[in-house]
């Protein structure tokens, strides 16, 4: 048994037994990456589908994502892959989804290949690569020896020393913001806003960042939320102590009923364009998504 110290659930894992998120493992006494190099999707998409519209705009990237996932929102558009029954029984190997293990050698080696496509490197995607933050380490060192970018797609839950590993190797992250509330956060996604909030402190300090959040009717869909994150946002500041918050992207989604949340509309568009004129009254770069 041994204690897993990825994020805060700080998962106790008995041996040959897999934690919460469903990626990793016990073995030999030690917590690991059980999820390693096991991909359930690769695609090469427009840098923008991260989304990100402020870091090389145009250009592709070669997108990746295994299994598992720290957080259980009930509207998970990748459920398959995240915390279904389905991607639970993967953990277990025993799913009908069969992950093609893919080395970081080979990983890199594809992303190098597909330059002449406009493809710029890899983005760790799909589910939450944080989980399994070993293999992008180990991937992400062989892309940017090839010259290439790391992108990470992340809901930024996990303890800082992971993060501090990886920042050297990453070059820009969207990480969902996903509300602005404790109780949204712990009753509606079993997470921590104050660990995603410190994690975006950290990495805004070190990298291109842009933040998504996605608007669920009932659940964080205030005016009076989105005024009081895009005045945390705004003050956010760089490894010099200047601010710099005004400057971080924003994309405001909107969201559509599916998985375990189909008990209510989607986000009337009228909506989200009216928190995202909101938003620009505290940030530069505020974006429209799924409308």
């Amino acid at each position: 048994m041994a204690i897993c110290e990825v994020c805060f659930r700080h998962c106790d894992i008995p041996e040959g037994r897999i934690g919460f998120c469903g990626g990793r493992v016990c073995r030999d006494g030690k917590v690991t990456a059980g999820n390693y190099g096991r991909l359930t999707a690769l695609a090469l998409d427009p840098i923008e589908k991260k989304p990100l519209h402020r870091f090389m705009p145009g250009s592709m990237i070669l997108s990746v994502g295994s299994y598992g996932c720290n957080l259980r929102c009930p509207f998970c558009q990748n459920s398959s892959i995240s915390w279904s029954g389905e991607a639970l029984r993967m953990a277990d190997g025993a799913g009908s989804l069969r992950p093609e293990y893919v080395s970081p050698e080979t990983l890199a080696r594809t992303a190098d290949v597909y330059r002449d496509k406009g493809n710029i490197g890899v983005a760790f995607t799909y589910n939450e690569p944080l989980i399994g933050y070993e293999y992008v380490l180990d991937t992400a060192r062989l892309v940017h020896k090839n010259g290439q970018k790391n992108v990470l797609v992340t809901n930024g839950t996990a303890e800082l020393p992971v993060l501090e590993k990886l920042l050297p190797h990453i070059d820009a992250m969207n990480i969902d913001l996903k509300g602005f509330t404790d109780r949204y956060y712990e009753e509606t996604l079993g997470g921590s806003r104050t660990m995603v909030m410190e994690f975006i402190e950290e990495a805004v300090r070190h990298c291109h960042v842009e933040l998504t959040t996605l608007i669920v009717p009932g659940e964080n869909d205030t005016i009076e939320e989105m005024r009081e994150m895009t005045g945390w946002i705004a003050g956010l500041k760089d490894a010099e102590g200047s601010t710099i918050g005004k400057s971080i992207p924003l994309h405001i989604s909107r969201f559509f009923p599916q998985f375990h949340m189909t008990d209510r509309s989607p986000t009337e568009v009228d909506h989200i364009y009216k928190l995202v004129d909101l938003a620009r009254d505290r940030l530069d770069y505020v974006y429209p998504g799924n409308c």
